[in-house]
C-alpha cells in the first residue's frame, strides 16, 4: 500500500486488481501462478482467457450443479469435484502442464476470495477435497449479471444472500 507512492511495480499491480482482463483471475493469484506454473508465464493470461471462453457460457450450468461459494458483481467462485479440470482441459485442448498452470490459478483465485471475505480458512478446507471454479460474468451486457445469479442461485442459498454482492461470498451457508 505505501509501495504506491513510489509509482512503480505496485501501481501496475493495483491495475491488475482492478481489470484482470477478460478472465476473473487478477493481481496475487495470477502473479503467484505465474511464478509457480509449469509453463512459460507470459502464457497464463491466454490460457486463462481460453478456459474463461468456454466457461463463461455455461454459468446456468455451474449455477445449477455446483456450491457457488462466493458471487460479486463480475465474477462468481464454485465448489467442483477434483477431476473437474480434466474434462475442462480435454475440451479446450490444454496439455497437463497447462490444465495444471490453469488449476492453481483458479484455486489461487479462490484463496484470495476467501481471504478479502474473512472465509480463508474455509476455502482453504474445501480446496483439500474440491477444486475451486472463478467464472467471470459479463456485468455489461446484462446477460449473466447478477439478476440471474440470484434467481439461479437461490438453490444453494435459501436466504437470498445473493442481494449483497459485496459481502464476498454470503451465498452459501453450507459445507
Amino acid at each position: 500500500m505505501s509501495d504506491d507512492a513510489d509509482g512503480g511495480e505496485s501501481g501496475d499491480r493495483d491495475d491488475a486488481e482492478k481489470d484482470p482482463g477478460p478472465y476473473p483471475i487478477e493481481g496475487t493469484a495470477l502473479v503467484k501462478t505465474a511464478a509457480l506454473a509449469s509453463v512459460p508465464a507470459a502464457r497464463v493470461p491466454a490460457l486463462l482467457t481460453q478456459v474463461q471462453a468456454d466457461l463463461g457460457p455455461r454459468i446456468d450450468e455451474y449455477r445449477r450443479r455446483y456450491e457457488r461459494i462466493a458471487a460479486e458483481p463480475d465474477r462468481e467462485t464454485f465448489l467442483v469435484e477434483p477431476d473437474h479440470w480434466e474434462t475442462v482441459a480435454d475440451r479446450v485442448g490444454l496439455s497437463e502442464r497447462e490444465r495444471d498452470a490453469v488449476v492453481r490459478a483458479h484455486e489461487a483465485a479462490v484463496e484470495r476470495i476467501g481471504s478479502g471475505s474473512g472465509r480463508r480458512e474455509e476455502f482453504d478446507t474445501a480446496l483439500e477435497i474440491r477444486s475451486g471454479v472463478v467464472i467471470g460474468v459479463d456485468v455489461e451486457s446484462g446477460g449473466n449479471g447478477d439478476a440471474e445469479a440470484g434467481a439461479n442461485g437461490s438453490e444453494s442459498d435459501p436466504d437470498g444472500g445473493e442481494s449483497d454482492p459485496d459481502s464476498g461470498g454470503s451465498d452459501s451457508n453450507r459445507d
